[in-house]
């Protein structure tokens, strides 16, 4: 009788999706979020630290995350054109620019 690889748990066999870590850099859009993911890596041959930069288009259902504040992004199905990350979770609020705080004390 030849035995068969089934994993017990098919959730395990499918994988966990992508997280990434980031800043968001813009959130002009309705339920779009703009990150940018700050890579370090070291170089191959010369071994300085090398910093790559890339931007990520997310959904954010609620409009929570804004300008500054550190988020994590999961992976998804495409959503649309550009946006492949739904926002997980607003890791780190940004503060308040003196001047607005200035301006809402006006108010």
């Amino acid at each position: 009788m030849p035995q068969t690889n089934t994993p017990q748990n098919p959730a395990a066999a499918a994988g966990r999706r992508k997280e990434v870590v980031g800043e968001v850099v813009s959130s002009r859009m309705q339920k779009t979020i703009v990150v940018q993911v700050v890579r370090k890596k070291s170089h191959g041959f010369y071994g300085r630290v090398v910093s790559k930069a890339k931007k990520f288009y997310a959904h954010d259902e609620k409009n929570q995350a804004h300008v500054g504040d550190f988020v994590r992004l999961e992976e998804t199905r495409p959503l649309s054109k550009l946006k492949r990350w739904r926002l997980k979770e607003v890791i780190r609020k940004a503060k308040l620019a003196p001047e607005a705080v200035a301006t809402e004390a006006a108010l």
